[in-house]
């Protein structure tokens, strides 16, 4: 459950960072305590090239925090929305990694690019679909996951840490992505989606109750 949970908390931590007007980098570095976690959002902010503002700004920035398979991973979206559809164009993806001994380099980037491609299927459009007891989803022309078409640039970067044991990089990046899309969404069009995937009729639905 460390997908769906990262996204509720992630979330939850966006939501009181804009409650109170405070820009959510800076709020998320002010209550982080773990040094190996504040450590991998920095870098992660540096080479986005965050600027501090509240949310939603209209910029459509969103951050997102996790830890998994003994790794630290933050991961930084921009992404488009559009309005009138309720489709969301990732545009680019920034995910920095605290893993310890980074083994090999381009192994773990083509991993972080492929747990991140599949984390935007979770978060824009892989969605089970019941009738009663039907399961109505029943293959790829009805369940949709990443294409080409929905996948942004995406930057990998690393903490190499030599003196500590090798751990996970292919599934981590995976957590953060649907937090930071919904956070990006929130700071884009200033709409808090609280359910995966964020499909176009989720989030047209979500527009018009504001």
């Amino acid at each position: 459950g460390n997908n769906t949970n990262t996204f509720v908390r992630e979330s939850q931590i966006d939501a009181m960072a804009s409650e109170i007007g405070m820009d959510p980098l800076e709020f998320r570095l002010k209550n982080l305590k773990n040094e190996k976690m504040i450590r991998t959002l920095k870098l992660a902010a540096e080479k986005f090239g965050w600027t501090p503002i509240k949310a939603p700004s209209g910029r459509g920035w969103g951050i997102s925090c996790g830890f998994d398979a003994g790794a630290w991973v933050a991961t930084i979206a921009e992404v488009d929305v559009d309005t009138s559809t309720g489709s969301v164009q990732p545009k680019r993806i920034v995910c920095a990694h605290d893993m310890g001994l980074v083994v090999n380099p381009h192994g773990a980037t083509i991993q972080v690019e492929g747990g991140i491609t599949m984390g935007l299927g979770y978060a824009l459009s892989e969605d089970i679909v019941f009738d009663g007891g039907v399961i109505k989803s029943r293959n790829f022309d009805d369940y949709k996951i990443a294409t080409f078409s929905v996948t942004p640039a995406i930057e990998s970067y690393f903490i190499d840490d030599p003196e500590s044991a090798p751990q996970g990089g292919g599934e981590p990046a995976i957590i953060t992505v649907g937090g930071a899309i919904a956070n990006a969404i929130y700071d884009s069009v200033g709409v808090r989606m609280t359910r995966l995937p964020m499909t176009k009729e989720r989030i047209l639905e979500a527009l018009r109750e504001v």
